[in-house]
């Protein structure tokens, strides 16, 4: 049997990948029986749609604009990760 952990773990990464046929019928199983990981699974997913809700008005509204030190920042750190890696 799955445990909760286990099945977070799915749960998660299903948002970024197919899961496999396994996978997803044990997870099934796990969200079946567990209260606890079914409204971790709708937490996610409802984070998940504001994100995307957010990120689409932002593309979408020219009136937000990022200042210059701000994106200069951002493009450092990029930089320095991609360094590091």
């Amino acid at each position: 049997m799955m445990t909760c952990k286990q099945a977070s773990k799915l749960i998660s990464q299903s948002l970024d990948r197919p899961l496999s046929w396994s996978e997803l019928m044990q997870l099934k199983l796990h969200l079946m029986i567990c209260g606890a990981c079914n409204r971790f699974k709708k937490q996610l997913n409802l984070l998940r749609v504001a994100l995307q809700s957010i990120r689409t008005n932002m593309e979408n509204n020219s009136a937000i604009t990022l200042p210059l030190a701000a994106k200069a920042r951002i493009i450092d750190q990029i930089e320095s990760d991609q360094q590091s890696q």
